[in-house]
């Protein structure tokens, strides 16, 4: 595959009326993915960047799919005595269904099974974030998307999501094929890839979105966290 430009292909797990088992497996790998490959390691960087010395923060996660972003963020504020409320937001009611079920964020999350855009937060969040979820998007939908987090939150966002890189392509395609039970998780994973992002490219979308005041850096394996304080 040619990766100098962007693929506009659509993953798997954007078309409707996937089975609630097909996406639980998705989930539960994409965790597994997330927790061994630094994933939630690049989150909690993007959480600690923006909230510095708070002992109370509020956070919501746009794209949440099954939570576990949330739970590693809610682990580690736990752990620094860090009080924190949760919001997660997913278009598909599965995803939502599937979070729902973690004891873990049970006490501290509200669920919304929403496309965000649609979503109205009476009481704004310190911090949005979103991990593998921008490279879902059109450069202008990003732009819009942007914009709406920095609208909504009270201190900044940020995002953790792909480098679009040779080696991320083809290594996370070949592990996948070994190791991956979920169709999904096999064709989204390096198309997912291939859909990612160069800096300049977040650059151009944040120019594009008329917001100056943020940082891409990169981070491993073949990320970036892209991080913005108001």
């Amino acid at each position: 595959m040619n990766l100098q430009q962007r693929s506009y292909t659509k993953e798997l797990l954007d078309n409707d009326a996937i089975p609630f088992e097909d996406i639980k497996r998705n989930m539960q790998e994409l965790n597994f993915i997330n927790t061994w490959l630094g994933g939630h390691q690049i989150t909690i960087k993007g959480l600690k960047q923006l909230i510095q010395d708070l002992k109370e923060i509020s956070v919501c996660e746009i794209g949440c799919g099954g939570g576990d972003n949330l739970t590693a963020i809610v682990k580690w504020c736990n752990k620094k005595k860090i009080k924190v409320k949760c919001t997660g937001i997913d278009i598909k009611e599965e995803c939502i269904n599937f979070a729902q079920q973690n004891n873990f964020l049970r006490n501290c999350t509200r669920w919304i099974a929403s496309d965000y855009k649609k979503v109205v937060l009476q009481e704004k969040p310190s911090i949005i974030f979103s991990s593998l979820f921008c490279h879902h998007f059109t450069e202008s939908e990003l732009a819009f998307q942007l914009q709406w987090m920095k609208e909504n939150c009270t201190i900044g966002f940020f995002i953790n999501d792909l480098q679009r890189n040779t080696i991320a392509f083809y290594s996370i395609g070949m592990l996948t094929k070994i190791f991956s039970n979920s169709y999904l998780v096999k064709n989204d994973a390096p198309l997912s890839v291939a859909r990612g992002f160069h800096k300049n490219e977040w650059q151009k979308i944040f120019s594009f979105a008329g917001i100056q005041n943020y940082a891409v850096t990169w981070q491993w394996a073949f990320r970036y966290l892209v991080t913005c304080k108001k």
